[in-house]
């Protein structure tokens, strides 16, 4: 397996992961399907190409990409020491395999080398036992939760708030 940076010629795999993760998991995702299918090539591009204060992860295997991560740290003066973590997903046939640990290994490694980060945040939906066994393995605690955080199809559902203090 492989984890790597994404870069722009990673888009169309992205894109394909992307939504198929939206497709197959609607509830853990705050973004749907159908607004994203509609995404440009150049909006995906757009999303994955890193700078200075994002990244989004991919773990290849046998050339495959298999599982996505992104990394954004907060841009404001007083919360610039805070990063969060958005879009985690592993593809179905993949799970259990390590390929969610090795793409949050190699975030929280990235992150640690950013001058004066101090917490990365996540939010995870939570009924999603396994995901909040992964997070809180690595260290990530449960600081609160969102009742409601996401409507889909008439249906709510709770977020645990979850960081990592570096």
């Amino acid at each position: 397996m492989i984890v790597r940076v994404l870069q722009e010629s990673d888009a169309k795999s992205y894109q394909e992961v992307r939504l198929s993760g939206l497709r197959n998991d609607p509830d853990a995702f705050g973004s749907a399907f159908e607004r994203e299918k509609e995404f440009s090539l150049e909006t995906v591009i757009s999303r994955i190409s890193p700078t200075q204060d994002k990244f989004v992860l991919g773990a290849f295997v046998e050339g495959e990409l298999v599982g996505i991560v992104a990394f954004v740290r907060e841009v404001g003066m007083k919360i610039a020491h805070k990063g969060n973590i958005f879009g985690m997903y592993v593809a179905p046939e993949m799970r259990g395999t390590g390929v969610g640990r090795e793409l949050l290994l190699e975030l929280i490694k990235k992150a640690k080398d950013m001058e004066d980060l101090e917490q990365i945040n996540l939010t995870v939906i939570s009924g999603n036992s396994n995901a909040k066994k992964l997070y809180a393995s690595l260290g990530f605690e449960i600081y609160g939760t969102e009742r409601n955080a996401i409507k889909y199809k008439g249906q709510y559902f709770d977020e645990d708030l979850m960081a990592l203090k570096l």
